[in-house]
């Protein structure tokens, strides 16, 4: 005890001193917490990296966000849609009355031209005829003795035999005689042609759509007997907005598909276009000739397909995807040398089906432009294609992840 008290100042200041140490230890504590808050709080706000991120770098475009300018044929075409009917086609009517006394034929039996379709009872037109036939013999007659009289009268009037006025009877006799034989050949031709026409032929190849008489039945003159067409020429028949019709030329081609066919494509070419407008639909139509050799198509079927009104030769074109526009003018974000490239173009033909443009100005074939539809694009940003990227190892990552 009595080494301790010889350390203890006499004086009592020990006990002070010591207070003011534990209060400045006391205070750094309270400063070291604060400091340590602040820094938890800040490390807290900052935004986390995300897993498996990867430090900023240039932008990586897809085989699919991008395409090659390339030398293409592109055309533009106006989507048409029709009935199919025969070009050739008729309706055979009887030219004579009488009854059918037969009809060889009947629906969807190919003739040839010429062949007989149907008989008529001829016996009036042979009996009328007939008589004609008479009544030109007996006119040749008469006027083979007019001119003998005639001659005779001739040769007697130069004699003086005879007077003139005796001569011109004679000759008057002859002219007369001489036009009621022509009348009497005119009117047998009639009769020819009457007896003719009882006998109905197939005015061309084609095939019969429709049978209209039936044997027996009694005809009068127009009754009609039958429908015939022919399916090797066809004719699509369809209507075209008045608004495309300065583009529509006679001798365009049009590629069609027909139900039933498949993707079987048909070809028709424009013969003739309407000169007036549809009331109705404000429309105009448009007449195209359609090859079918091979008789596979059939009056009344639905067509679907387009006409082409223009077509480049093989020109620099591209996506129309890839085209921005600003204050009207078109232009490109083009992938060069490892970075972004805005372009400006100069178009020329677009085809909608195609989805491609013509590049007149401002690339060249080989280049490559942007097609995706990025908001960020800027020009002389840094890209490159994910295909040119060197995949990185990840050796924390299994084989299934």
């Amino acid at each position: 005890m009595s080494a301790m008290q010889g350390n203890i100042p006499r004086n009592g200041r020990f006990w002070p001193n010591l207070g003011l140490a534990a209060l400045l230890v006391l205070v750094l504590l309270i400063v070291l917490a604060g400091w340590r808050a602040v820094a938890h709080h800040a490390a807290a706000a900052a935004p986390m990296p995300a897993a498996g991120a990867t430090p900023a770098g240039p932008l990586e475009l897809a085989a699919a966000d991008v395409a090659t300018v390339s030398l293409s044929e592109l055309s533009r075409v106006l989507p048409l849609s029709g009935s199919l009917s025969p070009l050739v086609q008729t309706t055979l009517k009887s030219k004579v009355a009488g009854e059918v006394l037969e009809l060889t034929v009947r629906e969807g039996q190919a003739v040839r031209r010429g062949e007989v379709l149907a008989r008529i009872d001829t016996r009036n037109s042979k009996a009328q005829l007939d008589s004609q036939q008479a009544a030109l013999e007996k006119a040749r007659a008469d006027l083979a003795l007019a001119k003998l009289n005639r001659d005779n009268s001739q040769a007697m009037l130069k004699e003086h035999y005879i007077s003139q006025n005796a001569y011109d009877t004679a000759d008057s006799t002859y002219q007369a005689d001489l036009a009621s034989e022509r009348v009497a050949q005119a009117q047998l031709r009639l009769a020819q042609i009457a007896w003719e026409d009882a006998v109905v032929k197939a005015p061309f190849d084609g095939i019969v759509a429709s049978r209209l008489a039936q044997p027996g039945e009694k005809l009068n003159v127009d009754d009609s007997l039958l429908t015939l067409v022919d399916l090797s020429k066809m004719e699509l028949e369809a209507p075209a907005p008045a608004s495309e019709i300065p583009g529509v030329k006679v001798g365009q081609v049009a590629r069609f598909r027909v139900g039933g066919f498949g993707d079987r494509l048909f070809e028709g070419r424009v013969e003739r276009i309407n000169p007036m407008t549809e009331q109705s639909s404000r429309s105009i139509m448009v007449y195209l000739a359609v090859p079918n050799p091979d008789g596979s198509l059939r009056g009344g079927m639905f067509a679907q397909g387009a006409l082409t009104l223009d077509k480049t030769a093989p020109t620099p074109a591209m996506p129309y995807a890839a085209v921005h526009l600003e204050a009207g003018l078109p232009y490109v974000f083009a992938l060069a040398d490892g970075k972004l490239v805005r372009r400006a173009v100069t178009l020329g033909l677009r085809s909608e089906d195609q989805g491609m443009v013509e590049v007149r100005d401002g690339l060249k074939a080989g280049d490559l432009v942007v097609v995706a539809n990025l908001d960020t694009l800027k020009d002389g940003q840094a890209a490159v294609l994910k295909s040119a990227v060197a995949p990185v190892a990840d050796s924390g990552r299994g084989s299934g992840g």
